[in-house]
């Protein structure tokens, strides 16, 4: 029985609160916030579960690890104090805003030997895990490039912009699909609400072996969208986490290149299309089986799925992104040393 402590019950942290209470082996003992009208809500829904309005309240429990759904801007101070603690911590995502203080605490995690995980739900969802199982089967064949949209009206936000707010979800995905790192950023977009926060951004992020990835972000969409598409030489899917039947469509479409061509027919054979599989998907909820594989990890001495290494990452690619964003440049993206290092 693991003894867990929240922080942070504002939007998110209910959903993780009722995953841990759910969870047999998962005791929570304790929730703080600074707003007492979200703890009176959870006191009402869990009468066991203590509150408080101060979260080092929360090592005077016995806990063994502390679970962070604050605004990104706190995560950093909040996990280095649970992590000084010597509690293991999962923090939601960006893990932070900084890479050099995500680096920070994945060196204190380390030195202490204590878990630090980073909430990337979408490494958890049942449909990314079929998506990875198709690209590393080949079916596919060479990937030659990404389309990823993930729109949506709201939420606004005025200390973090939209590349920050959902540019997470779709790195950590594609890192987890394709088990590489970008190489290189380069971005635009558009402040058309907030002065100075961008809420549409178009991101360009380049693989090795020549996969260029382009991932559309919008807090100013009439539509949800949350589709991706990855293309291959034999065959495309797309990943659409909408669509309540069909998550992942295989289509037999492409382009075979013919080795000459004398007539307009002869060029039009060139391609191909075939049928479209749907494979079956079992569903269950992402975040149920992340919080889970959190509580597995400190039982197990494994690493996380999306560890803090992972988590600090994906910032240094935003940190690039960033850049780009403010600059209108290409830059490149180093991951070998604790600071993050820009060049055009």
């Amino acid at each position: 029985m693991f003894r867990i402590g929240v922080i942070g019950s504002g939007y998110w942290g209910p959903n993780l609160i009722r995953n841990f209470v759910e969870i047999p082996e998962s005791d929570v003992v304790m929730v703080a916030d600074l707003n007492k009208d979200r703890l009176a809500h959870i006191k009402s829904r869990f009468p066991k579960i203590e509150i408080t309005e101060d979260f080092t309240n929360l090592f005077q429990r016995n806990l063994d690890a502390v679970i962070i759904a604050t605004p990104p801007a706190t995560h950093y101070q909040i996990a280095k104090t649970c992590l000084e603690e010597n509690l293991h911590v999962f923090v939601e995502k960006p893990i932070t805003l900084q890479s050099d203080h995500a680096q920070e605490l994945v060196d204190l995690a380390d030195a202490k030997k204590l878990k630090l995980m980073t909430g990337h739900t979408f490494e958890y969802n049942s449909a990314v895990q079929k998506l990875k199982e198709i690209v590393d089967s080949g079916e596919l064949g060479d990937i030659t490039y990404i389309d990823s949209a993930r729109l949506n009206l709201g939420l606004f936000q005025r200390d973090l912009n939209v590349l920050w707010d959902l540019a997470p979800h779709d790195i950590s995905i594609l890192m987890y699909v394709l088990g590489m790192d970008p190489i290189s950023a380069n971005a635009d977009g558009i402040t058309s609400i907030i002065d100075g926060i961008h809420d549409v951004v178009y991101l360009n992020l380049a693989f090795p072996g020549n996969i260029l990835a382009h991932l559309h972000l919008s807090w100013l969409d009439p539509c949800k969208v949350r589709r991706l598409t990855i293309v291959g030489t034999k065959k495309m899917v797309v990943y659409n986490d909408i669509d309540p039947i069909g998550k992942i469509k295989i289509y037999d479409k492409g382009v075979d290149k013919p080795h000459y061509t004398d007539t307009f027919e002869e060029f039009q054979l060139s391609y191909r299309s075939g049928d479209i599989l749907i494979p079956k998907v079992d569903f269950k909820e992402p975040l149920r089986i992340e919080c889970q594989h959190f509580l597995d990890s400190i039982g197990n001495g494994h690493q996380p799925r999306s560890s803090g290494r992972v988590g600090l990452k994906v910032v240094q690619i935003i940190e690039a992104a960033q850049e780009a964003l403010k600059n209108g440049c290409t830059h490149m993206i180093e991951y070998n040393t604790p600071e993050l290092r820009l060049s055009k």
